[in-house]
């Protein structure tokens, strides 16, 4: 069925008929059918039966199929040679499937047994045994038979064995009639992409077919057809319970008038009690559980967003019938799992496809786009990022309007969000914590794409809470946590965090607490403003460009904790930086080093990479002060006191000759040198770092003096490869298990310690190269967990294989030419596509 069809039989109810009849007209034609489409007629139900005056051929006839699918009614008269005609067959495979789409379905198992039908055996497995041997019988159509019949058997009906049957069929004409007076619940005027989600739900509820009562959950983003896909699910399956209510909007109207109305409606809808008076939401729930224990019951409550919503309207799974059936909408999770609801199922955005059809019902009353506009509507279902809301609202503002007001209004999207879509989503956001709220806020102005532990890293940095935090903005569905570990965000959501922020000043950027569009943050820093609610900055320009500015910007910002600057040569240094900066991401910084009254005691992230004038030196106050010239050239401690710093990346700074005394940053835990051409040396308190974890120097080709002693308890991975300079490996004082990989390829090293063998933990070993390198200790056999070694063009050290021949028949494996594959890199910092 196409999407169009969908909508037309699912959402419009335009029906023909009141009630479609299926019999098998030699069994029940001119008696019990004859009989029932009489009464049907008497009673004014608009019924239609096949007096065999429609053309009947190998296939059901078009004009056929629309009458059935034009009733809102299907009485299946299964009698005992129903199955016996193929044609019958078929065309109970169309009913039920038009039962997906709102039609009800009532079986009526004349002199039958319904156990016959769903095992398929007796009468019915006979018919079907000579079907199967009928020449070019088709395996689909009979699985399609089979699977119609288990449907039809399992829905609720009536059997007649004896008695009298115009009482049986009275009581069918009552059925009937109630189900014809019943109002369908309105879905969506074009409902696409439903039809596989309903499936998918009715799916898990028949895997967890052991539970007396089903309690389901359906979770997602505000506007992502959560209450849609409840309300098609309640027009589906709501003929199968004894009595059933649909309660919509709990969060508002739990809000603005109270449990007890709720409560009051529930009762009303299930029971008929209309005038039920309540002290108190106790007696309320008192009043549901006593009334609804014995009776199989549907409930439907959409948008909940409090735990006590929950108890007080439906409490446990014992509360109700079997067979009952709790279908609850919200965007949190969490809530969920808190209440015990074990079926849960996430809605999450429409794939392209149906994106795209459901975007050109509202901006073309059509499903494919005008010509001319193909480009376009892929740019504003981009701008929609799926969510059906929002692109209804898009379609809708868009529609009748030409290519120039397509472009503009796009535009002005992007840079000021639709108010009705970001008031909807923005409920979600509002049900938070403060510290959600500003994880939340920092996700979605600066960290979108960035790995989930370097996120973490950086929010814990700024004293939040990011674990508990992460995991509730998952819950609520306002972040996505990726394949490949990386937070993200649809882009309405992060528009819709970014305007949150914009709105704190609509019309002065220096009075907001972020700043991230370029212009802003450009404006900012060069007006020197009143800018003292600003927390953070990240200036990415569209393309490399030079920023002529005092170098004042900063001076302001008192409460500043990060900054990120990438794509950007400024023309000067910045006399200032605020002693609150936590983060502080400068590609190409343009001073030789900090502001000298800069206080970095709170800094956590230091990642400064190809500046190619920093040295780390204290610049001079005056050109005459000696003891100033002297600290140029014999570097001064800036990081005294930097206990909270745990990364630092220095890569690329070609100035820098000395990595200077970092005892005073104990906890730091990756650092990185990488082709600083040329640094010379590395100060030995490097070699004492608990913490640290990583430690790269590659290309460092003038570093001569590494620490000489290290025990770096914490350590895992080693490179200082192409540092061809360094010609001596460290001393290692005590054994060092977390240590994994080493890289010393294409160094000067001419010989290993006998303490290399304290590195006990050691995976891969690259000595690639190593020219100078004679021999290897004989301590080496000691490293019982190296697995990989590469002694590619190291001619010194073929003699040395035949060590590796272990004394319990292991061997390594080690290789003489092939390239080694022990590099490592960092992880994403603040800037996710930055490289080191």
């Amino acid at each position: 069925m196409t999407h169009e069809e969908e909508s037309s039989s699912i959402c419009k109810k335009s029906w023909i008929y009141d009630v479609f009849l299926s019999f098998r007209g030699e069994d029940t034609r001119y008696g019990f059918t004859g009989n029932l489409y009489n009464a049907l007629h008497q009673r004014g139900i608009y019924t239609f039966i096949d007096h065999e005056k429609l053309k009947r051929g190998e296939e059901i006839s078009p004009t056929l199929l629309n009458s059935i699918k034009k009733s809102r009614v299907s009485i299946v008269v299964f009698s005992k040679n129903y199955a016996d005609s193929g044609w019958c067959l078929d065309e109970l495979v169309h009913i039920m499937e038009c039962k997906s789409q709102g039609q009800w379905i009532h079986p009526v198992f004349y002199n039958i047994d319904p156990s016959d039908i769903r095992h398929q055996k007796g009468d019915v497995g006979e018919a079907l045994a000579v079907h199967e041997k009928k020449p070019g019988m088709d395996r689909e159509r009979m699985n399609r038979w089979r699977w119609a019949m288990r449907e039809l058997a399992n829905l609720s009906g009536s059997h007649f064995k004896f008695g009298y049957e115009y009482e049986f069929i009275e009581k069918i004409i009552k059925d009937v009639s109630r189900n014809i007076d019943r109002d369908l619940l309105y879905i969506a005027d074009h409902p696409v992409g439903l039809k596989s989600r309903i499936e998918k739900v009715i799916s898990l509820m028949e895997i967890e077919a052991e539970y007396d009562v089903k309690m389901v959950g359906l979770y997602g983003l505000g506007g992502i057809g959560k209450t849609t896909l409840a309300r098609a699910l309640y027009n589906q399956i709501s003929d199968q319970f004894e009595c059933k209510t649909f309660l919509s909007n709990v969060r508002e109207t739990s809000t603005k008038e109270g449990l007890i109305h709720l409560q009051k409606k529930l009762l009303a809808d299930t029971l008929g009690d209309k005038d039920i008076t309540l002290r108190d939401v106790k007696e309320g729930m008192e009043r549901i559980q006593h009334g609804l224990y014995q009776k199989k019951v549907l409930i439907v409550l959409d948008d909940v967003d409090q735990l006590e919503q929950l108890e007080l309207l439906v409490g446990g799974s014992d509360g109700f019938g079997k067979g009952s059936t709790i279908v609850v909408t919200t965007r949190d999770m969490h809530l969920l799992i808190a209440h015990d609801i074990n079926i849960r199922y996430e809605i999450n955005a429409l794939d392209h496809e149906d994106a795209i059809e459901l975007f050109c019902w509202s901006a073309f009353k059509k499903d494919k786009p005008n010509e001319g506009y193909e480009e376009i509507s892929e740019r504003a279902v981009q701008y929609g990022s799926n969510l059906p809301l929002a692109l209804k609202i898009i379609g809708s503002d868009l529609i009748g309007k030409g290519m120039a007001n397509w472009k503009s209004t796009l535009q002005k999207y992007e840079r000021v969000p639709n108010k009705d879509i970001q008031n909807i989503l923005r409920i979600s956001y509002d049900n938070l914590d403060d510290n959600e709220k500003q994880i939340f806020l920092d996700i979605a102005c600066f960290f979108k794409g960035m790995a989930l532990e370097a996120c973490k890293r950086v929010l814990k940095g700024f004293g939040f809470h990011p674990d508990s935090g992460i995991h509730v903005l998952q819950d609520k569905s306002l972040v996505i946590l990726k394949e490949d570990n990386t937070i993200w965000l649809h882009n309405i959501v992060e528009e819709m965090g970014r305007e949150i922020v914009r709105q704190e000043s609509p019309k002065d950027p220096g009075k907001r607490s972020r700043l991230w569009f370029y212009e802003d943050v450009l404006q900012v820093l060069k007006e020197n403003s009143e800018t003292e609610k600003i927390e953070g900055i990240m200036l990415n320009l569209p393309e490399e460009a030079k920023v002529d500015w005092s170098g004042e910007g900063f001076e302001k910002m008192k409460k500043l904790r990060l900054l990120v600057i990438d794509n950007a040569y400024f023309s000067k240094g910045p006399k200032h930086l605020p002693n609150s900066l936590r983060v502080l991401d400068w590609k190409y910084y343009p001073s030789p080093s900090l502001p000298v009254n800069f206080d970095p005691a709170k800094l956590v992230i230091v990642n400064l990479p190809h500046s190619p004038d920093l040295t780390l030196n204290v610049p001079l106050k005056n050109k005459l002060d000696y003891k100033s010239y002297i600290s140029l050239i014999t570097p001064k401690v800036q990081f005294e006191k930097c206990e909270h710093l745990i990364f630092m990346d220095l890569s690329h700074c070609t100035s820098l000759r000395n990595v200077p005394d970092l005892s005073g940053v104990p906890n730091l835990v990756e650092l990185y040198l990488d082709h600083c051409t040329n640094l010379e040396s590395i100060h030995r308190s490097v070699g004492w770092l608990t913490k640290l974890v990583k430690l790269s120097a590659k290309g460092c080709d003038s570093l001569k003096s590494f620490p000489s002693r290290i025990y770096l308890p914490s350590l895992e991975s080693l490179i200082l490869r192409k540092c061809s300079t360094l010609v001596k490996f460290p001393e290692v004082e005590r054994k060092m298990e977390k240590i994994r990989i080493i890289d010393v390829g294409e160094t000067g090293i001419k010989k290993l310690p006998a303490s290399f063998s304290y590195l006990i933990g050691l995976e891969k070993l690259c000595l690639r190269k190593c020219t100078f390198l004679t021999a290897l200790p004989n301590s080496f056999l000691l490293l019982k967990n190296l697995k990989e070694l590469d002694m590619g063009n190291c001619p010194k050290l073929r003699k040395c294989l035949k060590m590796f021949k272990r004394f319990d028949g292991e061997s390594i494996s080690s290789s003489l030419s092939t390239e080694s594959s022990l590099d490592t890199t960092q992880s994403d910092l603040v800037s996710p596509n930055d490289s080191p």
